[in-house]
């Protein structure tokens, strides 16, 4: 597999390699610091990012490499210069390219027209690499050994809860969303598909409107902010009103195991998706969970570039 263009790209013996040497790189971040030694690799954003950028910029530096940062403005997109066209001249300096931006029919794109590896480190559908530093993070915390253990998400039916939903079903989890019925649930295709896979890979997979329900025995409580980027202003304020019984906290952590734990892909609005309490308490796994943006974003780079992951 050339490219990580959305996360049901991934088997999961990809995703095992994956986060096994992403372990290693959090361990020995300079353990192969040779590995793109005289070549760069393009990281193209056409949304703002903190953690994105910064995971992705060390991790390329990390490997012996010169990340090369492009911001949305910076190409001649702008001017009319097709998507194919970029890709291929990108492809002429350098070894991989990055990209965080809103459609996912231009990272499609990109990936279609590069001859070098291309990563999806967000778009409107998907959030491939964020998934991968969720899970290296839940197994840092439970072990591999997952059986018996519920993992919720919660909130605004977006990317997050489509890579969430397809993520654990390719890990074989029991995973659950819980969002409002309608326009702001999941894709209802993208839940078909991780139904799909865990017809193969004993994943359970589930879909509730209720937040008490869906948190009853979890392991993990999950969120994303309400107000993505691109969202129209316009429904803010119903959006709002809607998703407010989805909120985190400390009484819906009450309903969860006892050795729980909360999650968030950043950046967090406290009083909004969840509570400060639940957030900045002792369940909370955040600040680990943005250290593995690098490590993953590193393991990624290290064995795409090498030919190594193989899809599904």
């Amino acid at each position: 597999m050339k490219d990580l263009l959305r996360t049901a790209d991934l088997s999961r013996a990809d995703v095992d390699l994956l986060l096994s040497t992403a372990a290693d790189f959090a361990v020995h971040p300079l353990m192969a610091n040779t590995a793109l030694a005289n070549r760069t690799v393009a990281i193209y954003m056409t949304k703002p990012s903190t953690r994105t950028r910064l995971a992705s910029e060390s991790a390329v530096a990390h490997l012996g490499g010169t990340p090369i940062f492009i911001r949305g403005d910076d190409l001649q997109l702008g001017r009319g210069e097709t998507i194919s066209d970029t890709a291929k001249i990108i492809s002429e300096f350098a070894s991989a390219l990055i990209v965080r931006t809103y459609a996912q029919s231009d990272v499609d794109e990109l990936g279609r027209s590069s001859s070098i590896p291309v990563i999806n480190a967000l778009t409107d559908d998907d959030h491939p690499t964020q998934l991968l530093a969720d899970w290296i993070t839940i197994h840092e915390k439970f072990g591999k050994d997952i059986a018996g253990r519920k993992f919720v998400y919660l909130g605004d039916g977006n990317n997050m809860s489509h890579a969430w939903l397809i993520m654990g079903a390719i890990m074989g989890a029991h995973v659950v969303t819980a969002t409002p019925a309608g326009k702001w649930a999941p894709n209802a295709d993208v839940v078909a598909k991780a139904r799909e896979i865990a017809k193969t890979s004993g994943a359970t997979i589930e879909v509730f409107h209720d937040p008490e329900v869906a948190s009853q025995g979890a392991s993990v409580l999950y969120t994303d902010v309400w107000m993505s980027m691109g969202d129209p202003e316009a429904e803010r304020a119903e959006k709002m009103k809607v998703l407010q019984p989805f909120a985190v906290t400390s009484e819906l952590m009450k309903l969860t195991e006892k050795d729980s734990i909360f999650m968030h892909c950043l950046p967090a609005h406290r009083g909004e998706e969840v509570s400060a309490e639940v957030i900045d308490g002792p369940r909370s796994v955040v600040w680990r969970e943005a250290h593995h943006r690098r490590t993953t974003i590193q393991a990624l780079l290290y064995h795409l570039v090498r030919g190594e992951i193989k899809g599904r």
